[in-house]
């Protein structure tokens, strides 16, 4: 029997990786958007407190069980800019082009280009969880300045691994799943709610 779970999210991309991670333990994720839900504001300073957060908020305006991620790209020479302010880096409105465009020139006099993808979880069974479930994951790499790749999203074209010689844009959905932070996120909340 599939369990409907509600993404604190209407990021398209993040939904179509949700939905193949998670279809194999018997949840069907749906768009907090296709149930009138609007978005939560992200106020905190860490990531795990926006993702906490957003879960409440998906699961007290729908009566279901939420998952909210919070995920960003963190660089080590901008002291873990942009980090929780990933996705509005270059300000509003949110713009994937802006956002990378602004961190390539923000790193350009750097010449520690490392950085990382992290992301928390937060799985709540109703709104006034008491326990939560939470999960993280973390995704090295470094920034290149030209793009590559046509998929993935957000700064996916400009996060370049080293150890495959190529942009995380340049994987096919499974081999991002196997290594993303998202990916690690998702199979170790998994592991707890099993």
């Amino acid at each position: 029997m599939t369990q409907q779970l509600i993404l604190a999210s209407n990021n398209a991309g993040k939904l179509k990786e949700f939905n193949e991670l998670l279809a194999s333990v018997g949840f069907a994720v749906h768009a907090q958007g296709d149930f009138g839900v609007p978005e939560a504001d992200e106020p905190f300073a860490t990531f795990v407190e926006n993702a906490l957060h957003k879960a409440r908020h998906a699961a007290r305006l729908t009566g279901l069980p939420a998952l909210a991620d919070d995920s960003g790209v963190c660089v080590n020479a901008l002291g873990g800019a942009p980090g929780v302010y990933s996705a509005r880096y270059a300000g509003e409105p949110k713009s994937d082009a802006a956002n990378s465009a602004k961190l390539v020139a923000d790193l350009a006099a750097h010449a520690d280009k490392s950085a990382y993808y992290y992301c928390v979880l937060v799985f709540v069974r109703h709104a006034d969880d008491p326990q939560p479930v939470i999960a993280d994951g973390r995704w090295n790499g470094e920034i290149v300045a030209a793009p590559r790749g046509q998929g993935g999203f957000g700064y996916d074209p400009h996060f370049w691994l080293p150890a495959l010689g190529k942009c995380a844009a340049e994987l096919t959905p499974d081999e991002k799943n196997a290594l993303s932070h998202r990916g690690q996120a998702l199979r170790a909340l998994v592991e707890k709610l099993r």
